[in-house]
């Protein structure tokens, strides 16, 4: 072998060496870069993972929260309801008491509604025709007790039950509808107080 083969022989022994000493190197990085890929990919899907699992579990208390105020709703609108039903019972109970009874609390309103002025005093057709024998008396007197004066009027006003009193053209409803809207919150709570 001559000497320029030994050169080109030791050159090409160099070359191979370094390269696959480069090779190595090469392969070394690339794993190095393939397991920080694959820690970085694992780290990244347990971030993933841990935020999900956070969004589905916030998810599901969002919806028990929403289902439960739905009951707590549903459950208000019945209160409401039978809370409603009683009122509207004891309403039409009243409008429907004998006509003995239904006069004394007729009596007892006029008693605390009654002015100390003139004015006329007004019921419904219903109540005018079933009215007791002497009642207009007893307005008069509690009109004057009350130091007014109060005139039947005998044309029927358009109501259930109650009467309407007028003095100086401005109407005072004491009607017991009028009488029940007022009181509404005050007997709903005494009937929820009752009930539940």
């Amino acid at each position: 072998m001559s000497g320029l083969d030994k050169m080109k022989s030791q050159i090409l022994d160099e070359a191979n060496h370094s390269a696959d000493k480069k090779i190595a190197e090469a392969k070394a990085k690339a794993e190095k870069i393939l397991k920080e890929a694959e820690a970085e990919a694992a780290a990244q899907a347990e971030i993933i993972s841990n935020k999900a699992q956070a969004d589905a579990e916030n998810y599901k208390q969002r919806i028990e929260s929403s289902c439960e105020m739905q009951r707590k709703q549903a459950i208000l609108r019945a209160k409401q309801d039978v809370i409603a039903a009683v009122l509207d019972k004891a309403y039409n109970k009243i409008l429907n008491l004998e006509t003995g009874e239904y006069f004394d609390m007729i009596r007892r309103m006029l008693d605390k509604y009654v002015l100390p002025e003139e004015g006329m005093i007004c019921f419904s057709a219903e109540d005018l025709k079933r009215m007791p024998a002497g009642f207009e008396a007893e307005i008069q007197k509690t009109a004057v007790s009350k130091g007014g004066a109060l005139e039947l009027s005998r044309e029927a006003k358009e109501m259930e039950g109650g009467f309407v009193l007028v003095y100086g053209g401005i109407e005072e409803n004491c009607t017991v509808k009028a009488l029940f809207d007022a009181k509404r919150d005050e007997l709903s709570d005494k009937v929820q107080g009752l009930l539940f």
